[in-house]
């Protein structure tokens, strides 16, 4: 009876535990969640959930604010066929995600007529904080150990990377909840495979079903699957050169029984080294089938390659270490990111001094639990499959950017392939900090369950740095670039930009979309009583905006807006921005601002005053 009770117990606290770390990750996931202005990928994701498209925004001509922004609002009549018929033609990404939102967003009301950003971000946040009891899970059958589980959920919820991909309305958070489901399937397929005993149908069906969703939900998927296939092929390998001690002692044993009848028996019942790997092809080829779909979709889809060009490209001089520096940044923001992105100098080098501090105490202890861990019979394996799983994966990033001339570390995001793996690994690492004080001592004496506390509480002082803005900021700052035009222009406006896909009239609707947010403001201040003062303060806070399309020759951009100036009425400024042909004839009739002003995150520009 008494152990009864002491089991519910136990599993009660587990769960109130899990519930603290859930409602943590929730919280931080979810403030100041449309605070941050929405850069073109989610802008991409806004327009393409919504059934609509980017094709019907008009091109080489001067356009308003509220035609640019068409694209974002939903129409009643869309279905999932208009999701996947302009995605598939206009993107690069697979639908499932797409499919999800446009559900989702039937949710939540338009705000000032467009979609709700703060709807569409949210739905990334529900799977980030579904990502915690997930991750428990995943070190739960991996290491059969509740400690650390909780130490796994904990640093999930406060992962300053982990909140990044959650308060973007993007489809990685739901992508990492496929690769905590496929590792799962690798843990079991892993043990199995030691004892050399047949995997479950269920399971096998199960691993097919996930991977392919999986697939279904961003294509660098592929690239977890390609590091669990490495790992598979240790354990083979492995298996092959060790062999299986076990079998040979059975056949030791029957070879010295008194009855052939005793040989035979032990004979019939020695486990088989193929045993499980029978079902482990066979999951390889339903996944590589459920892979083979996509690949005439990826293959006609035109937008593909331009999609891609930031990623591409030769290196030159110092840009053969950039790579080694961007992956690097992105393993740190996994535990740690403080404001090294705040606009005082001052905190940018404190903050980057308490890092580097921080790393050089809490690396060596992470380390050595790891390494502890490997030493123990119960757990070597999963250290083992886990470590192969980060290792493996980083060895494909760097193969696909010196070889293949991908640069994937561009892309932090694109971490998310083995980001399960590294949280699972550190819960364990953590457990032993809390169990062994002496291995966790280091030169500052701080040891045992204050180093976990303290490696834990610099993930949360993270968290709420990326919550603030002040760590992984946005890649473009459309509100600043706004504040920039009002604060330096007084006569109306035209804002120029060359055009080749989507992912540029995302960069102009970022602008537009702060501009029509500040006018609503205005008009609210102002209400009826428009005084000529009003009407001067908000006369010119929407611009026109040209996009002028650039295919192979960039001379169509130059021609679109030389046109385009010849037809404006005076005066206007002309704000060139990510404009990169040449500048046409008719801005030397223009007269450039010599003024010294900021640069703004993501906009490139120049400043002409056209007069009469």
């Amino acid at each position: 009876m008494n152990l009864v009770l002491k089991t519910q117990n136990s599993k009660l606290k587990t769960l109130l535990l899990l519930t603290v770390w859930v409602l943590i990750a929730i919280g931080l996931r979810l403030t100041h969640l449309s605070a941050k202005p929405p850069w073109t990928d989610e802008f991409s994701t806004l327009v393409f959930s919504l059934g609509n498209s980017f094709l019907p925004v008009p091109l080489d001509q001067p356009i308003s604010v509220d035609v640019l922004l068409q694209p974002l609002q939903p129409q009643p009549t869309t279905t999932i066929k208009d999701v996947w018929k302009h995605l598939s033609s206009e993107s690069n990404h697979p639908p499932l995600y797409f499919f999800l939102t446009h559900w989702w967003l039937r949710l939540f009301p338009t705000h000032q007529g467009l979609v709700s950003l703060w709807g569409a971000r949210s739905l990334a946040a529900v799977f980030g904080a579904a990502s915690i009891p997930a991750v428990y899970a995943l070190s739960k059958l991996a290491f059969r150990s509740r400690l650390m589980s909780h130490f796994a959920a904990a640093m999930m919820a406060t992962s300053p990377y982990g909140i990044f991909l959650a308060q973007e309305a993007r489809h990685y958070t739901l992508a990492i909840l496929w690769v905590i489901a496929s590792l799962a399937c690798l843990v079991i397929a892993s043990r199995h495979i030691q004892n050399c005993t047949q995997i479950p149908i269920w399971v096998a069906l199960s691993w097919v079903g996930i991977n392919a969703m999986g697939i279904a939900t961003h294509y660098f998927f592929t690239l977890t699957l390609c590091s669990e296939a490495l790992v598979l092929l240790f354990l083979a390998w492995r298996q092959w050169r060790q062999g299986d001690k076990s079998i040979q002692n059975t056949l030791r044993e029957a070879a010295q029984g008194a009855s052939t009848k005793f040989k035979i028996q032990n004979s019939e019942s020695l486990p088989s080294p193929s045993a499980p790997w029978l079902r482990i092809y066979a999951v390889a080829a339903g996944t590589f089938v459920a892979a083979l779909v996509w690949l005439p979709v990826f293959l006609q889809n035109s937008y593909g390659g331009k999609l891609t060009e930031w990623i591409q490209g030769p290196r030159t001089g110092m840009a053969w270490i950039n790579p080694i520096f961007q992956a690097i940044a992105a393993w740190i923001t996994m535990i740690s990111l403080l404001p090294v992105e705040a606009s005082q100098l001052a905190v940018v080098i404190a903050s980057g001094m308490v890092m580097l501090i921080f790393f050089v105490w809490a690396v060596p202890i992470l380390v050595r639990g790891i390494k502890v861990q490997l030493k123990q019979p119960q757990t070597s394996l999963m250290v083992q499959v886990f470590v192969g799983l980060v290792v493996g994966a980083i060895a494909l990033f760097f193969i696909f950017t010196y070889f293949f001339g991908i640069d994937l570390t561009r892309g932090a995001r694109y971490n998310f392939v083995y980001f399960p793996a590294v949280i699972v690994l550190l819960g364990a690492s953590l457990a032993v900090c809390w169990h062994h004080p002496i291995l966790a001592k280091g030169r500052w004496g701080i040891n045992g369950k204050k180093a976990v506390v303290i490696i834990w509480l610099m993930g949360l002082v993270s968290a709420i740095t990326v919550v603030c803005n002040l760590g992984y900021q946005k890649y473009y700052r459309p509100d600043l670039f706004v504040q920039l035009i009002e604060q330096t222009s007084h006569v109306p406006v035209l804002i120029s930009t060359t055009q080749k896909t989507h992912v540029h009239i995302g960069e102009m609707m970022g602008i537009a979309r702060e501009f029509k947010i500040t006018e609503v403001v205005n008009r609210g201040n102002f209400g009826s009583d428009l005084s000529q003062n009003s009407i001067e303060n908000t006369k010119y806070t929407s611009p026109l905006f040209l996009l002028a399309h650039q295919d192979e020759d960039p001379s169509t951009s130059t021609s679109a807006l030389q046109n385009t100036l010849k037809t404006l009425p005076r005066p206007f400024d002309l704000w060139l921005v990510n404009f990169y042909a040449n500048e046409p004839e008719e801005v030397k009739n223009c007269v450039a601002d010599t003024k010294s002003l900021p640069a703004v995150n993501g906009y490139e520009y120049k400043v002409y005053h056209c007069s009469s």
